[in-house]
């Protein structure tokens, strides 16, 4: 009656190790370290950099634990923070002889202490939030009025080429601050463009006056427009920070909308606040501009005259310099896609681009007008331009084109990844930065596991005092829950943070409700003076029904939580969800196969220990009887 199938104490066996192995990295903490990435787009962080890193630290007189190469970053890991420091200096000085101008960004970074063979077996901690971890917090404010002004100009550019393809003739389009005015010579003229404005452009608000001797049209984005725009604008935003962080290896940042114009950004582990500064400012404008091919440009490009007016002087990836005029041809705005590919004829790599209906017009006309010559693609961060490549215009483009040249496959994929990442949509500014120590996150880590830990402790003396062996096994059971629900957040690599911790006591209280459950209808049919392995068997089977019921609907609350909070409120409700999970399976399975396997195997059972069991006195029995 009361005993398990050797499969199912297999299974609890495999659940068990399974939540030992996965809960154990989160035992061994965190080492300080410095982390080395990309400072800028075009710089590329492998092999050849782990060995310069390695040479650097060779010649400083400086042993670190480790130093690996992890995706598009390198990690060396110390055993202080003195070392730290000591590191970071030295390869600051080895990686960036210019300060001014830094090819990597070298940051103090926190990484997991834990040993190989559990990292080799795919066994790592939770991430820790900034809360516990420590790291830098930063408010960022969106420029809305200059999105708009972005996108104002944007509507210039089309509203020129609009005009053109329509044969109307115009005395120009000016723009002051997020207004543009058209300016015609006569009356028709203007009536004309503004039914052809008013069909293509259905955002905008067309106003045509005579203005002296001329007319104009005053041109005004709809509001219900403007507000699409500072939508986009804040999406856009927050998409290419994600895009540079990600490409930097910062674990698990947070990057999320607040209010209508702010969005925060939150780097665990990261110490310098001058770092995390910029890393934020690594976003990048790209832009196409035709190459000057004059004679007066090649001079400049050798260093014989001076840059010719309406140019500028720029440096290709290799460090040649190349003369580009200034107007820009085309945004990364107007790029949709980029995606590495091989050429089908010369089998070589290239990259396809994808460009909006806008800018396949503008590359249409742009590349009829100057087949054979070059265009090159510019990357600007931090306002300094470089020239990614300035491949030559084969014929008429689209709204589908390719990049083609002496580049490699990983150059191909790099320069895929960075045309996708866009720009900023908006320009912003930090309204407000916060530096949280390792030292108070150590304090915040420390308090939540006392919490944690005396809360166990008092459930577990209670339960052992009241229902004796039976409350010992329900401490067992809740132990397991415990550990299982840590395994379960490392094994998904969640973030956790204080009010999680809260989540993780609060999930102790609610789990033992089972076993109390389950105790009191066993004790229940004690007293009805049922059999010892029969009580044991209803007791578990008719409480299973209750606790299932309670479980449920708190589970439902937990889920409304998780789907309409956001921030600490979701952190709560992701371990307080899965909390429930792993309280129903060790109050329920595992406390039933511990107790199958100590009282499963005697068959004359007399009695159990599971506290004092109250029967009725033969008094109270008749007194009871009478009365009915």
């Amino acid at each position: 009656m009361n005993r398990y199938p050797v499969w199912k104490y297999a299974i609890l066996v495999v659940a068990f190790l399974v939540g030992v192995l996965y809960t154990l990295p989160n035992f061994f903490g965190e080492a300080p370290a410095v982390q080395v990435s990309a400072g800028k787009a075009t710089v590329k962080v492998d092999t050849a950099t782990l060995g310069r890193i390695e040479q650097a630290l060779t010649a400083a007189n400086l042993q670190p634990q480790s130093i690996s190469l992890e995706g598009s970053s390198v990690r060396v890991r110390v055993d202080s923070t003195d070392t730290q420091l000591k590191v970071k200096d030295a390869l600051q000085r080895a990686l960036n002889p210019d300060p001014a101008d830094p090819s990597h960004v070298v940051a103090l970074n926190l990484i997991s202490a834990s040993p190989a063979w559990l990292t080799a077996l795919h066994a790592a901690p939770m991430y820790l939030g900034l809360d516990l971890r420590g790291g830098v917090h930063f408010m960022l404010q969106v420029d809305m009025p200059g999105a708009l002004t972005k996108k104002a100009e944007a509507f210039a550019g089309d509203i020129r080429l609009s005009l053109r393809e329509a044969n109307i003739r115009h005395g120009g389009v000016t723009r002051n601050g997020q207004t543009l005015e058209v300016r015609f010579r006569e009356a028709a003229v203007m009536e004309q463009a503004q039914r052809r404005l008013t069909e293509a452009f259905p955002d905008l608000q067309l106003a045509g006056r005579p203005d002296g001797t001329d007319y104009k049209i005053t041109v005004t984005i709809k509001p219900e427009a403007a507000r699409r725009v500072q939508e986009q604008a804040l999406k856009q935003n927050i998409h290419t920070l994600h895009n540079r962080i990600n490409e930097l290896g910062v674990a698990e940042p947070v990057i999320q909308q607040q209010g209508l114009d702010r969005i925060v950004v939150q780097l665990p582990g990261v110490q310098d606040t001058a770092k995390a500064k910029d890393i934020l400012g690594r976003t990048a404008t790209l832009e196409m501009r035709l190459v000057d091919e004059s004679a007066e440009a090649r001079a400049a490009e050798m260093g014989a005259g001076p840059v010719p007016f309406g140019s500028e002087r720029f440096l290709e990836r290799d460090g040649r310099p190349i003369i580009l005029k200034k107007q820009v041809v085309l945004t990364g705005d107007s790029l949709t896609d980029a995606q590495p590919g091989f050429d089908s004829q010369t089998q070589q790599p290239k990259v396809d681009l994808t460009v909006d209906a806008k800018g396949g017009r503008i590359m249409r006309d742009t590349s009829r007008e100057n087949l054979k010559k070059r265009m090159a693609i510019v990357l600007f961060e931090k306002g300094k331009g470089e020239v990614l490549t300035a491949p030559v215009i084969q014929g008429e483009l689209g709204n589908r084109f390719q990049i083609s040249g002496s580049m490699t496959v990983p150059e191909a994929n790099d320069l895929a990844l960075l045309l996708r990442a866009g720009s900023l949509a908006a320009p912003m500014e930090i309204i407000e930065e916060l530096t949280i120590g390792p030292t108070l996150g150590a304090e915040n880590i420390a308090k939540g596991f006392h919490s944690v830990a005396w809360g166990f402790a008092a459930i577990v003396a209670f339960m052992a005092g009241y229902y004796m062996l039976f409350g010992l096994i329900s401490g067992i059971a809740l132990a397991v829950n415990l550990l299982l629900l840590v395994a379960i957040l490392s094994l998904l690599q969640a973030t956790l943070t204080l009010p999680g911790m809260a989540a993780m006591a609060l999930a102790l209280g609610m789990a033992i409700d089972s076993n109390v459950l389950i105790n009191e209808r066993i004790r229940e049919e004690l007293r009805n003076g049922a059999a010892p392995q029969a009580a044991i068997h209803t007791g578990y089977d008719r409480a299973w029904a209750t606790i299932l019921d309670s479980n449920v609907t708190t589970l439902i609350a937990g889920v409304a939580l998780l789907a309409f909070g956001s921030g600490a409120v979701r952190g709560f409700a992701v371990v307080h969800c899965i909390g429930i999970l792993t309280s129903m399976f060790s109050a329920v399975l595992f406390s039933r196969g511990l107790v199958n396997l100590w009282y499963g195997r005697q068959k004359k059972l007399k009695s159990v220990s599971i506290g004092t069991v109250w029967r009725p006195s033969k008094d109270e029995a008749l007194t009871t009887g009478k009365g009915a």
